[in-house]
């Protein structure tokens, strides 16, 4: 285990954070000045914590150039860079209101394209995911949310919101389940040490299409996704 790792992280994190918020202040940060900063910093903190990445089928993800929603459980904040690495496209998180008021980070989260959600406000929250969600699907860019709306404690599947599932349905774009399993163990979600050289699986299942649910059927539609992914992680739905 490493606090060494959590401060070069953070100094890391840092780096691509200042220079996205300066050049902001010049208008908008291209989308590949972005993608850079965004693929250069998530493959420095796996190759930094000596994550051993393996990921299947992708057969399933397509080339990257179909919007989607992924969806998928949520671990740990090492999911950021794990699914920025194992996906492919161009690739944007939903993440809650708190981590956009971290001075510097925050504004280069909101200058990079991620999305702000107030959990404790429904109303902003889904008008955050129509606006800035259906832009950025508009532009091909894939839209990554954890129904779950937090990190698990124990790596149990818990409860799924429906605010990513309305999206889907309104913006008439698929869903991608996607299973992560072993960020846990390189950092939990009540902890701030990163340990080193964990195996990391992320499995890539089927895209669902939400049309034929409608808006009537929208917890059929949940508990679907839910259930393919609980079956990924092997645990009961």
């Amino acid at each position: 285990m490493s606090l060494i790792q959590t401060v070069v992280g953070l100094f890391d994190t840092a780096r691509i954070s200042f220079p996205t918020v300066a050049d902001s202040l010049r208008g908008p940060v291209p989308a590949s000045v972005t993608e850079q900063r965004l693929s250069w910093w998530t493959a420095k903190l796996l190759r930094d914590a000596e994550v051993d990445l393996h990921v299947s089928g992708l057969e399933h993800a397509g080339d990257g150039r179909e919007a989607m929603i992924v969806m998928s459980n949520h671990q740990s904040l090492y999911d950021i860079p794990v699914l920025f690495q194992a996906l492919p496209g161009s690739l944007r998180m939903v993440a809650k209101a708190e981590l956009f008021r971290m001075p510097v980070w925050g504004r280069a989260m909101l200058a990079a394209g991620f999305i702000r959600i107030n959990r404790a406000d429904r109303e902003q929250a889904v008008e955050s995911l129509r606006a800035t969600g259906g832009a950025l699907l508009a532009q091909g860019t894939r839209v990554w949310i954890a129904p779950e709306g937090t990190r698990s404690k124990t790596g149990e599947l818990g409860p799924f919101k429906s605010g990513g599932f309305r999206m889907a349905l309104d913006f008439g774009v698929r869903i991608l389940p996607v299973v992560v399993d072993g960020t846990r163990h390189v950092l939990a979600s009540t902890d701030w040490t990163v340990h080193r050289g964990k195996t990391v699986t992320v499995t890539v299942l089927p895209p669902i299409d939400p049309a034929p649910f409608g808006i009537e059927r929208r917890k059929e539609l949940m508990s679907e996704v839910r259930c393919a992914i609980a079956s990924g992680l092997g645990v009961a739905p």
